[in-house]
């Protein structure tokens, strides 16, 4: 997985931290868990504001 797949990335997540609000979430805390994703190899530097925004909202969709 890249930053890019959103979808994939939420839906790992939520398998993941079924507990957890992705509403609550903070970005620090969110880019740490992506990162620890065992399917994710990606370089953190690409990842900015704007993608955490993106997978924070197909984590809310997904457990909608």
């Amino acid at each position: 997985m890249k930053w890019t797949d959103s979808l994939e990335i939420a839906i790992a997540l939520d398998e993941a931290h079924p507990e957890v609000d992705p509403k609550t979430i903070r970005f620090t805390d969110l880019m740490d868990w992506v990162m620890a994703l065992e399917e994710f190899d990606d370089d953190p530097d690409h990842c900015g504001e704007k993608i955490l925004e993106g997978i924070q909202m197909a984590w809310i969709e997904e457990r909608e």
